[in-house]
């Protein structure tokens, strides 16, 4: 990507599926289809709900942060290093965009203590290329990768 020609990040095969189904829109609930995810949803009070329950942009969070931090410590071992005591928070952000719809935020906090600041930047760049959900979002949303 460093030519300004875009990359091709689509999978070659598919090796995994997950489903989940919406009831309710954001006052409802969410199911997986293996049982293993049911979930009560509500619109937090920054969007005038109750926030009784979690919404799509904390399980947004809980995904990236997830996924990002795993393919953190692939780069990582792939390298040499072992990554234990690492960490990777996500904020995700909502608010209204210009085309009368809404849009995302992303900022992720990474904690990797036990590297000097350069040699875990390379790996957080390295990670940003592999991950799933960095594919997914380049160019679409802003994402903030916060080292500390």
């Amino acid at each position: 990507m460093t030519d300004g020609t875009a990359v091709d990040t689509r999978p070659t095969k598919i090796v995994y599926v997950a489903e989940a189904t919406a009831h309710g829109g954001r006052d409802g609930y969410v199911t997986s289809q293996d049982g293993r995810l049911d979930l009560k949803v509500a619109m937090p009070p920054e969007l005038g709900g109750d926030g009784a329950g979690t919404n799509p942009e904390q399980l947004f969070a809980a995904g990236y942060s997830s996924c990002f931090h795993n393919a953190l410590i692939m780069v990582g071992n792939r390298a040499g290093y072992d990554l234990s005591g690492s960490t990777v928070a996500a904020k995700v952000g909502i608010g209204p965009n210009r085309q009368r719809g809404y849009g995302l935020a992303v900022a992720l906090s990474v904690s990797l203590p036990v590297l000097d600041p350069d040699l875990a930047a390379k790996l957080v760049d390295e990670a940003h290329e592999v991950c799933p959900y960095s594919n997914a979002t380049r160019g679409n949303i802003d994402v903030t990768i916060l080292l500390g």
